[in-house]
């Protein structure tokens, strides 16, 4: 005697079902393999869209390439992204917190919406002009004439305040 039809039903439901958390579980678990480690100053929702345009940005702001922050690991033969092991990875992190800090409050900048502060006034291309490292230079100072304040009749050099050694 062959089974009923609602037995057949009954199988072909809990199959679908089988199938359809099945396939749920798999996309969760690449999400999950999407989702990034040890994020320190971006969000820890980050879009793989988002982060690329953001490494991209301070890439060319920079002037660099990825392991000028981030090691290989030579057993995998990949980049180790989430590594500290390079001190240029935690100083790109304070100067993303210095220009997040500096527009938030000099330029009145608000989050986006996966809670970056969005760039309004200052980023790493004003300083960096894609160099890894900017020259700092200190602006030279004017020669002045002759009779202007700070400066001796007649030419001579200032004296230093009464206290201070001459050489």
């Amino acid at each position: 005697m062959l089974p009923g039809k609602k037995f057949f039903i009954t199988i072909g439901l809990l199959g679908t079902i089988v199938f359809v958390s099945t396939t749920a579980m798999q996309q969760q678990q690449q999400k999950e393999e999407h989702k990034y480690k040890n994020l320190k100053v971006l969000p820890k929702n980050i879009t793989e869209h988002q982060m690329h345009e953001v490494m991209e940005e301070w890439e060319h702001s920079l002037g660099v390439r990825c392991n000028f922050c981030h090691v290989r690991n030579e057993e995998s033969h990949q980049m180790d992204w989430a590594s500290d092991t390079k001190p240029e990875k935690e100083m790109a992190r304070e100067m993303y917190r210095m220009t997040a800090n500096l527009n938030k409050k000099h330029f009145k900048a608000g989050k986006d919406s996966i809670g970056m502060i969005m760039e309004t006034g200052v980023n790493c291309n004003m300083c960096h002009h894609g160099q890894a490292h900017p020259e700092v230079k200190m602006p030279e100072r004017p020669m002045r004439p002759q009779g202007q304040p700070g400066q001796q009749p007649g030419g001579g050099q200032p004296q230093p305040p009464a206290g201070d050694k001459q050489p």
